[in-house]
């Protein structure tokens, strides 16, 4: 009987979401299979045959793994480094880690945009210092992107990571090098591989979030088009709204695609875990 009761108040929450979001997004993708009334998958091998579409998606991939791979790199020490202070510092830092949160994406773009424009503040420094004879091209390249995405999502693997390694004993790891593991060995063979659901869960996130951001592409990139440019494009502006729902699709697809990846990377890493 308690059982019953508890799956019962599970039913609002999936009304609403079987209502506001799984019977839209099923409509819209039945609609990307139907040409004049009959069925048909034109629209998707048009979109595969075109170089440019290609290039696009290619672009997005490659700018949303980067941003993950650079997040998980810098934010793995940081939240080490966090999890094994007290309490009271830890809480400064978490605060700290917390606060780009509460800033407007847009707010932060065009923070980026006076930093590493073409006359910026970092094309200054180096000039002045004569580290280069021109300024760098930056701005409205893929890798402008990455640098607003890193600082959009960074926060969310450190909280992440932190979460995780607070958890892990350090009788644990007393014991290991009690028994002549060195230090690195320790972090690489323990800390690690317990992380790896944090990681997972963290990668996730970061790597969803840069696919299908929209606001830090439009303002850093430019014309350098990803693919949720690209959808708002043909959507609003020239009013394609099948190739929106063609792209959407594929995002949806891909999306799923890569977090299967990651979840069976994870299960090989910690079988356990």
């Amino acid at each position: 009987m308690k059982k019953r009761y508890l799956y019962l108040l599970l039913l609002p929450g999936l009304l609403f979401l079987t209502v506001f979001m799984v019977i839209p997004i099923l409509s819209m993708i039945g609609t990307t299979f139907h040409d004049n009334g009959t069925f048909s998958i034109n629209g998707y091998v048009d979109f595969f045959k075109d170089d440019y579409f290609i290039k696009i998606l290619l672009t997005t991939l490659r700018v949303s793994l980067l941003t993950t791979i650079i997040c998980i790199l810098i934010g793995f020490p940081v939240s080490y480094y966090i999890s094994k202070l007290q309490a009271r510092k830890k809480a400064v830092f978490l605060l700290l880690t917390i606060f780009p949160l509460l800033t407007s994406p847009v707010v932060r773009s065009f923070s980026w945009m006076i930093i590493i424009g073409k006359n910026g503040v970092l094309n200054k420094l180096l000039l002045g210092a004569g580290l280069i004879n021109q300024p760098l091209e930056i701005l409205y390249t893929p890798t402008a992107i990455i640098i607003g995405l890193v600082h959009l999502f960074l926060p969310l693997v450190i909280v992440t990571l932190v979460g995780v390694m607070e958890n892990i004993e350090m009788d644990l790891l007393q014991a290991a090098e009690s028994l002549g593991a060195s230090k690195l060995g320790v972090f690489l063979k323990i800390v690690v591989p317990l992380c790896v659901p944090g990681l997972v869960i963290g990668s996730i996130l970061v790597f969803v979030g840069s696919f299908t951001a929209y606001t830090t592409p439009a303002l850093l990139g430019g014309k350098q088009r990803v693919i949720s440019t690209f959808l708002y494009q043909n959507a609003i502006t020239l009013n394609d709204w099948k190739l929106a729902s063609i792209v959407a699709t594929i995002m949806i697809v891909v999306t799923f695609i890569i977090i299967s990846i990651m979840n069976g990377a994870a299960k090989k890493l910690n079988p356990k875990g």
